[in-house]
């Protein structure tokens, strides 16, 4: 780097920093050539001149993500020197320095979690939500250094953080050594972390030496202190108390496709749309899925032709009427509330609008399931399919004044509904079961293979 230009940064000196451009305008271009260099960047960011890095991250922003020699941003540097002001400024120019990979992969988020500026995490977090997710080479999250240096205030803020971006599955990463923040914040017996965590966290789960955080309590002689209570209180146990319950990539891919990845299958969730949120096709599916569902439960209530508004029970010796009763619905023996379509076609209408409306709420059964709060979805599904079936029951024309096999048929039909219903909820919870089922002894695999599976 030229003598002036790392004098100029030095100082801060923007004068001099343009006139040198002006002299030589590719100046930061063969700097930028070099894959590991000493930046002017660096230079002014290790002493804190805000103004002169800002420039130079303007002209140039990929001098900022370079690392020099010893493996650090101007980013690691100027908080390393404590200039949080320019740390600051910084990520104004772009948000994902944040995530910059030092020496170590420690990122900016590893350190300011380790130095405990919880202010400055806060806005890390907020700035660049995808930073938490970020592992240093012992596979270390901000979560972890912080609770191996014992930063209880950085903690309360990264789980805090986790709590709202629904990320707390991140607890529960393992380093290196398998241990989670649960088996550090044991072993090092910080019952103030343990009870920040302790909600979040699978309490149970067992580091590469096969030892739950109740096993390192008991092995550290801690079991006596607050830690031992917390642990208990949570109804943590050993690892030779657990089933086994694990499973390996290749018995996970031997199986069959589960319900739900059948779903995502052909609703283009797997793959290149993976870390979209949800496609269009299965928007499309979810709408029209909907309003099917409205429409055909409006049908129970409001049948075409509507209800007869009055009582009509002719005389059994009225020929006349009689004949009425076959040669049009007005002559029929009817009461008030009754349908007025003819029974034959009250059974055909409600049989294909039965049908059309129990594949449009399975369809939609199927694809909330996995989101949030699916299981207060599924219960009022499971109602709305009851008080569908009700309606019906109330309204199928089984009246003493029909014939036997009208009768028959309508009680054949309403039970067949209530059937219907019962298999669909009865379904829906097995499928559900085994989803979470499945989803429970995958986490160590997710942890390690990410959204793959």
């Amino acid at each position: 780097m030229d003598k002036r230009l790392k004098k100029a940064a030095e100082d801060g000196d923007v004068d001099t920093l343009y006139a040198l451009l002006a002299q030589d305008p590719y100046l930061l271009d063969r700097i930028d050539q070099i894959p590991i260099v000493e930046t002017p960047l660096h230079v002014a960011a290790s002493f804190g001149r805000t103004h002169f890095a800002l420039e130079i991250a303007t002209l140039k922003p990929s001098l900022a993500l370079k690392l020099n020699h010893i493996g650090l941003s101007p980013m690691h540097l100027a908080l390393g020197n404590g200039y949080i002001h320019t740390a600051r400024g910084l990520i104004t120019v772009d948000p994902e320095l944040i995530r910059v990979k030092g020496r170590e992969r420690i990122t900016p988020l590893h350190y300011v979690a380790e130095t405990e500026h919880v202010d400055l995490l806060a806005e890390f977090l907020w700035v660049c939500p995808g930073s938490v997710e970020d592992l240093t080479v012992r596979c270390e999250t901000a979560v972890h250094v912080a609770v191996k240096n014992h930063k209880s205030r950085a903690v309360k803020v990264l789980v805090g953080w986790l709590q709202r971006v629904n990320k707390e599955e991140i607890l529960n990463w393992k380093d290196e050594d398998g241990n989670t923040v649960l088996h550090i914040a044991t072993s090092t017996n910080q019952p103030k972390v343990m009870k920040s965590i302790i909600r979040h966290v699978n309490v149970n789960a067992k580091n590469l030496q096969e030892l739950t955080a109740m096993d390192i309590c008991l092995l550290e002689e801690l079991q006596q202190n607050e830690v031992g209570d917390i642990l208990r209180h949570a109804k943590a146990k050993r690892a030779s108390s657990l089933a086994n319950f694990t499973i390996t990539l290749a018995d996970y891919l031997s199986q069959e496709l589960s319900l739900l990845e059948k779903r995502d299958k052909h609703l283009g969730l797997k793959g290149q749309n993976q870390r979209k949120s949800r496609s269009n096709i299965g928007n499309v599916i979810l709408v029209v899925a909907i309003l099917i569902a409205t429409a055909t439960y409006q049908s129970g209530p409001s049948p075409p032709g509507g209800y007869w508004q009055d009582d009509y029970d002719p005389p059994a010796n009225n020929t006349n009427n009689l004949s009425a009763t076959y040669l049009g619905k007005e002559g029929r023996p009817h009461r008030a509330g009754d349908m007025i379509m003819d029974p034959v076609h009250i059974f055909f209408f409600f049989t294909l609008n039965s049908i059309a409306f129990y594949a449009s709420v399975s369809t939609i059964l199927i694809i909330i399931m996995g989101l949030p709060y699916s299981i207060t979805l599924y219960v009022s599904a499971c109602f709305f399919l009851l008080a569908y079936s009700t309606s019906l029951a109330n309204n199928y024309p089984y009246t003493p004044q029909e014939s036997l096999t009208n009768k028959v048929a309508g009680i054949i039909y309403v039970h067949v509904t209530y059937l219907f219903t019962g298999m669909i909820i009865l379904v829906t919870l097995v499928a559900f079961l085994r989803h979470k089922r499945l989803k429970w002894r995958l986490d160590f695999l997710r942890r390690n293979l990410g959204d793959a599976l």
